[in-house]
């Protein structure tokens, strides 16, 4: 694994200072869905959330490169890159879960599907189609071995596993959303000529995601549980699964493997709103396919390690992540994905490190003064292709939120995200840092309203 040792004395400060600081919900996510006891859950309930929001940038435009004087794919806004101010419905799903009471109280089922804007419904800006998220039975029948199969989130990062509707904030970090939130691409982004007259050559193409963004989920079976020992409470899940996202079956005769373990110290609470604290390690690992340019079998491994910890007024929690193998590397010259070159050249296309190396790690702080007021603050580096100097490129970004609950199932959320990236081993004069340097802060604002 990458750097290993060097990285492991960070993990180990990171944990220090949560422990002394006080997102962080200290909550086994594992346990949340298909787990019920019979006396908890109905034997139908419909629940789901809508998430409408608002998000701008400066609309920077691209300092250098082909595609100078366009639209930066950093300065627009997700899913649809077509304007750097826009309203939307980021999340609306609706769900129904439940047990198979009175017939079997052991037997739990959870139905999740998506509404809104987003790489669910609508892959790399295309065109949007309501999707499965969730479907999966678990079944409680084996002390210490609950199973459960179909769709859903494979255990991993924490803020990957955690339920989006408690998240504290808007968007995920930098290293979730580029090396964890997975596309799949059918080539590596390196097909895209474009002829002298504008056209495109053979085989050209923007290299778009060939279906779903992976949320987080697989199609699998899981074996997990936890095991309560006074105020502390031990969790681990292994998981077998096709590695290929959700809503389609497997593409290859590959599968992935997943594993977690965490252990927490209990001070109260329950649920997504658990007090405690949380460490965890987790692993995932698989191959990937592709079928154009750079077709071939290439590793895809992910690990990490982390802590929460939340208690009274208090919330914090550090994770550091790695990844080998396939890396998302961003667009050609930073434009936005489908944009033709300034003149005869190529078409903006999504990149692929097929051999990459990445890390990163965010750092979490929040505050609640009041029961309808809390303050957060973020602070996440991802580094790019570490093992190519000239391709090796760094993000980091500090989020400020604040947080207003109306009541337990609504809020609002407003972040400021100060935005900033480089090509640390090339001069600060070369195309890539002069593109880098256009990168906006972005403003966000959103409702939540659960049902």
């Amino acid at each position: 694994m990458i750097r290993t040792f060097k990285k492991t004395g960070l993990g180990a400060a990171a944990v220090a200072v949560t422990l002394l600081a006080g997102q962080a919900q200290a909550a086994n996510w594992l346990l949340l869905q298909g787990t019920e006891p019979s006396d908890a859950a109905p034997r139908a309930k419909l629940w789901g959330f809508i998430q409408p929001e608002y998000q701008s940038t400066d609309g920077t435009e691209l300092a250098a490169g082909p595609w100078g004087g366009q639209s930066a794919q950093f300065n627009v806004i997700p899913p649809d890159l077509k304007t750097d101010s826009t309203f939307q419905i980021r999340r609306a799903r609706i769900g129904v879960r439940g047990i198979g009471f009175p017939l079997d109280s052991k037997v739990n089922y959870f139905f999740l599907a998506e509404a809104g804007n987003n790489g669910i419904t609508r892959p790399g800006g295309g065109t949007g189609s309501v999707k499965l998220t969730d479907a999966s039975v678990t079944l409680n029948h084996i002390p210490g071995a609950r199973i459960r199969v179909g769709q859903f989130k494979y255990p991993g990062s924490e803020e990957g596993l955690q339920a989006i509707h408690v998240f504290d904030y808007i968007n995920f970090t930098n290293v979730s959303f580029q090396m964890m939130l997975e596309r799949y691409f059918n080539g590596n982004g390196s097909d895209t000529f474009v002829t002298p007259g504008g056209n495109s050559g053979p085989g050209g193409d923007a290299n778009r995601p060939n279906g779903p963004v992976g949320a987080f989920r697989d199609i699998g079976i899981q074996v997990f549980d936890a095991f309560r020992s006074g105020d502390w409470e031990t969790s681990y899940a292994l998981m077998y699964g096709n590695g290929n996202g959700i809503t389609r079956s497997d593409n290859d005769d590959n599968k992935d493997i997943y594993a977690y373990l965490s252990t927490e110290w209990i001070f109260g609470g329950k649920g997504g709103r658990r007090q405690g604290f949380k460490m965890y390690g987790w692993m995932q690992d698989g191959k990937r396919t592709l079928t154009t340019a750079g077709a071939g079998e290439y590793d895809r491994e992910r690990w990490g390690l982390g802590s929460t910890y939340r208690r009274g007024k208090w919330r914090a929690a550090f994770e550091y992540m790695e990844g080998e193998g396939m890396i998302l590397n961003g667009t050609d010259g930073g434009a936005v994905v489908g944009s033709a070159a300034n003149g005869p050249g190529t078409t903006a296309s999504f990149n692929v490190a097929t051999t990459g190396e990445a890390d990163g790690y965010y750092v979490h702080f929040g505050f609640a003064p009041t029961p309808k007021w809390e303050l957060n603050v973020r602070h996440d580096v991802y580094n790019r292709v570490t093992n190519v100097a000239a391709a090796e490129r760094q993000f980091e970004t500090t989020t400020l939120g604040v947080q207003y609950f109306f009541n337990k199932k609504a809020r609002a959320i407003l972040n400021y995200e100060l935005r900033d990236a480089d090509a640390p081993n090339l001069a600060g004069t070369a195309p890539p840092n002069v593109i880098l340097d256009e990168m906006d802060d972005k403003i966000s604002i959103q409702l939540l309203a659960i049902f």
